[in-house]
């Protein structure tokens, strides 16, 4: 059994991560500020003897915490509309949050996973993206604030191994989407779902032909469990991602189909610095950790419809033990 530790417990990815963490025997404290995440989910897994919530806040010293032997740092507001609200404080997060869980790795000997983004890649001009591409980020536009600070937080894990000798991983995670996404947090897949099962016209911003690729929020989980509890010579940077590219509009007819509802789409502007293209280039992932996603986009989107609709299906219900 493993002492966990997981910063951003209760938000979209967290919440997977810890419940797949206590069904494999290990014990986990999640820590949440709340800023973006679902206080509910901070009670999901309260039945679990092995589970303890504590509401905290990246931004500031850890040091009062006990020992760990791992450390996931998923602390971050992950979507536009919610890291550009207070965009000091996003920075802030990526950066302080960094320092702090690396100090407190250092202290208990904790190997310690920083959950970095296909963003640092900006808007590419090599496609697919390998984790030598060097990116194409634009420092004084308004995803900056998330995208340079992911960038930071990178420089301050392979510093911290470098200087210090901490057991770090780096993950540049692609889109990811399933069930406990915020129904309203601004990301494509979680419109329009909502969207759709409304009734009201799917937003499309641009001409809908730049690409995404999605990657189901399991078959993430899975990939970040490989390359934690892979071996300590791989500390990345490691895309984990879905190589499977799609238009927005693709995206949109599929989620009509699955909905089964007439899809009208109404054009709005692109916003600035949205990316054109998105695909990883998960050759690391597959050669060294043996991982890649096998979740269908089909599947995976109508999980996260059934969720949406507040219809709890056989697999999502496994996932809430």
């Amino acid at each position: 059994m493993a002492t966990v530790l997981v910063t951003g417990g209760c938000g979209f990815i967290g919440t997977h991560l810890v419940g797949r963490l206590l069904r494999q025997g290990d014990r986990v404290v999640s820590i949440d500020s709340h800023y973006t995440s679902d206080p509910a989910n901070a009670s999901l897994y309260g039945s679990n003897p092995n589970y303890e919530f504590i509401n905290r806040d990246v931004r500031y010293p850890l040091s009062d915490l006990g020992g760990f032997d791992e450390i996931y740092n998923l602390a971050c507001p992950a979507s536009p509309i919610h890291y550009q609200r207070d965009p000091v404080m996003t920075i802030n997060t990526n950066v302080m949050g960094a320092i702090h869980t690396l100090e407190l790795a250092r202290r208990s000997g904790a190997k310690v996973f920083q959950a970095s983004t296909s963003e640092v890649y900006g808007d590419p001009k090599v496609h697919p993206q390998p984790e030598t591409y060097l990116g194409n980020v634009n420092s004084f536009g308004p995803r900056a604030c998330y995208d340079e600070g992911k960038r930071c937080a990178e420089t301050i894990f392979r510093e911290y191994a470098a200087q210090y000798g901490v057991d770090i991983r780096i993950a540049r995670i692609f889109n990811t989407y399933g069930p406990f996404m915020h129904p309203n947090d601004g990301r494509v897949v979680s419109n329009f779902i909502t969207q759709a099962l409304s009734g009201k016209p799917i937003s499309v911003y641009g001409n809908g032909e730049q690409t995404r690729s999605f990657c189901y929020v399991t078959d993430l989980v899975d990939g970040i469990l490989r390359f934690m509890r892979g071996p300590s010579t791989f500390q990345g940077p490691c895309n984990l991602g879905n190589p499977n590219e799609v238009t927005i509009n693709q995206l949109a007819e599929q989620i009509g189909l699955l909905t089964e509802t007439s899809v009208i789409r109404v054009h709005t502007a692109r916003p600035q610095d949205d990316p054109m293209r998105r695909r990883p280039d998960i050759t690391l992932a597959q050669r060294i950790l043996d991982w890649s996603p096998t979740t269908s986009l089909p599947d995976g989107l109508q999980e996260t419809i059934n969720y949406f609709s507040g219809i709890r299906s056989p697999n999502l219900a496994e996932r809430a033990a």
